[in-house]
């Protein structure tokens, strides 16, 4: 029936308002919102609505991994990880280890030797996803003649460049926040691109300087009470308050690593560490170290930042070593990504530019705008001649379901884009066209002879699942293009899955509640539409 709670009518109006509230700041004017914001509190202030790339114009960057640049680094990584194994496991080779366009050769020409060391060669693929596709990343071949090659297959340089790309989009959000900009678009475009949009920077080529630039890494000790000051600095950490004083002189460079990876520690407490791994030169270096300063704090620097400050506990002279530090997973993932981005692992191309001018962006603000306008104008008039009063409740529904909208786009942080607006638009008319199916009932059982009351009951009821079915359609198709989607996909998507899921609260349970107001005051003796 026709019925409301009291808690049910307050808990719809409450929404209602702190919709509006949420969605007021985004009417105001910059000047204005940064005046309030300097008076209120924080919590006071929700954010504004957050303009795309094509709304408020700004830079458009496509990167590439320099394939040609990643396969050489993976080749002198082959190299010193081949090298390293010949010197731990004392097997002796003719000649030197040869370079091949994917990978390396070497000449081994005793069999036991030979037996020896294809085990831990094949073990190299570790460094590599498992089985990529069913494929092996790296092939190991070995010959009659002693003949030993190491290749990095297609599968590998795919894997490899795909990691470039994760740690690459890690520092470059780190430097395009450094600009002062606000929600910057950064995403994987494929396997070897990535592409970064920065809504409000006109300047494209502040950008592409902040984009050349390589997160520096490096490894130093903390210095101890009563050094001299003059060798050193004291440095932010990024997850503790207050600096640390930390030595000037850089032990190991970042570059010398060469993998870091999440894991648990299998010997102690299973809690979440951080498993890392060097080239020669840096094994060397960190083993020198960790040799020298058993019980000194090893502090990882990135971008003069304190990230981690280790102690060591024993001296580490595998090339591989161990971080642990009470880490949360997800902590030790991201310190794992931190690592790995100090020092890319291939160059990055610029192969797309573009600038989108503040005027064409406010010309699809103002194209946007005439077409919400246009579109809702029509609906509200159609309602109204339709439907009469209840037309009136459609359409007060509608504006509460446009406000519901932009309050989840605030919330949830998302970035209004101009198929966004194409979403918002689409989703008035699936708003109303749930009231068009429940009034059609309606008027379909009033005719039947059915009472009032009974006719506007049913009509609600029997057209629910109607609604429902069409609405669970859409949002799966929403919900596919978010996922499948990039860029402004993603946000027409974000749009129509915000539209259908308010038009259940408006569309339905609104529009029953204004007319179960309406009719326990006017109790009508005939129905108006």
């Amino acid at each position: 029936m026709l019925r409301f709670s009291t808690w049910k009518f307050l808990a719809i109006v409450a929404m209602t308002l702190a919709a509006v509230l949420v969605v007021a700041p985004s009417t105001l004017s910059p000047s204005t919102y940064q005046a309030l914001a300097s008076r209120l509190p924080s919590w006071l202030m929700p954010p504004t609505i957050v303009l795309g790339l094509d709304l408020q114009g700004g830079s458009h960057v496509m990167l590439e991994v320099d394939q040609a640049d990643l396969v050489a680094t993976q080749v002198k990584n082959l190299r010193d990880d081949v090298r390293r194994i010949l010197r731990e496991e004392k097997v002796a080779m003719t000649g030197g280890i040869g370079a091949t366009a994917r990978g390396v050769q070497l000449r081994v020409p005793d069999a036991a030797d030979r037996e020896k060391i294809l085990p831990k060669l094949r073990l190299l693929r570790n460094g590599f996803s498992a089985n990529i596709g069913g494929q092996q990343p790296l092939e190991v071949e070995a010959t009659p003649e002693g003949v030993i090659r190491v290749t990095v297959t297609d599968a590998g340089v795919r894997d490899k460049s795909r990691k470039a790309v994760e740690q690459s989009i890690e520092v470059i959000r780190r430097r395009v926040d450094a600009l002062g900009t606000r929600e910057p678009s950064i995403q994987r475009q494929g396997d070897d691109r990535v592409l970064v949009q920065v809504p409000g920077l006109q300047d494209p080529q502040t950008l592409k300087e902040i984009l050349g630039q390589t997160a520096k890494l490096e490894f130093r000790l903390v210095a101890e009470p009563g050094q001299n000051p003059a060798e050193t600095e004291e440095l932010e950490q990024v997850d503790e308050q207050g600096k640390l004083p930390i030595e000037k002189q850089v032990m190991v460079q970042g570059e010398d690593l060469t993998d870091a990876q999440p894991g648990f520690d299998q010997q102690r407490s299973g809690e979440p560490v951080v498993n890392f791994r060097f080239n020669i030169r840096g094994a060397q270096k960190f083993g020198d170290v960790t040799s020298k300063n058993v019980g000194r704090l090893f502090a990882i620097v990135l971008d003069n930042k304190v990230i981690s400050a280790p102690r060591i506990l024993t001296p580490i002279t595998g090339g591989s070593g161990q971080i642990s530090g009470h880490f949360t997973v997800e902590q030790a993932n991201n310190l794992a990504i931190l690592l790995r981005a100090g020092a890319l692992p291939a160059k990055l191309n610029i192969v797309e530019e573009r600038t989108v001018g503040p005027g064409l962006g406010q010309d699809s603000i103002d194209a946007g705008k005439r077409a919400a306008y246009v579109g809702a104008g029509l609906v509200v008039i159609y309602m109204l001649v339709t439907y009469g009063v209840f037309g009136v409740f459609a359409n007060l529904a509608l504006f509460v379901h446009i406000a519901f909208i932009f309050a989840g786009l605030v919330l949830l942080g998302s970035t209004l884009t101009l198929p966004g607006i194409a979403g918002i638009v689409l989703t008035i008319g699936m708003a109303v066209d749930s009231n068009v199916l429940i009034y059609e009932r309606i008027r379909e059982e009033n005719h039947a002879g059915r009472s009032i009351l009974a006719s506007l009951d049913a009509g609600f009821n029997r057209a629910f699942a109607t609604i429902v079915d069409s609405n669970v359609t859409m949002f799966v198709a929403a919900a596919i293009l978010y996922f499948l989607g990039t860029g402004p996909v993603r946000g027409f998507a974000v749009s129509l899955a915000l539209g259908i899921l308010t038009t259940i609260v408006t569309a339905v349970t609104m529009t029953r509640m204004m007319i179960a107001v309406w009719y326990h005051y006017a109790r009508p003796t005939k129905l108006p539409i």
